[in-house]
């Protein structure tokens, strides 16, 4: 996989966290993730089990509002 297609999907993925950590961060947490795998699918790339746990608990700390979206450090497109 080259770097292009990985910067892509991780660039995917970001936009899909960006808007279920502005739209759903004080959802109930499996509302939460059910938004995340969905617009991941949607877009067609996934997180490691390690990454997804990590931006559901970051998105979950926006809960207090002094908490920023999380970044997404890796992703993969779905073949």
């Amino acid at each position: 996989m080259t770097d292009e297609v990985k910067q892509a999907a991780t660039e995917a993925a970001q936009r899909v966290v960006d808007e279920v950590s502005s739209w759903q961060y004080s959802a109930e947490d499996s509302t939460i993730a059910e938004q995340l795998d969905e617009g991941l699918a949607k877009a067609q790339v996934s997180l490691s089990a390690d990454e997804r746990t990590r931006i559901l608990t970051e998105i979950d700390a926006m809960k207090d509002e002094q908490s920023s979206a999380p970044q997404v450090r890796s992703a993969t497109p779905v073949e």
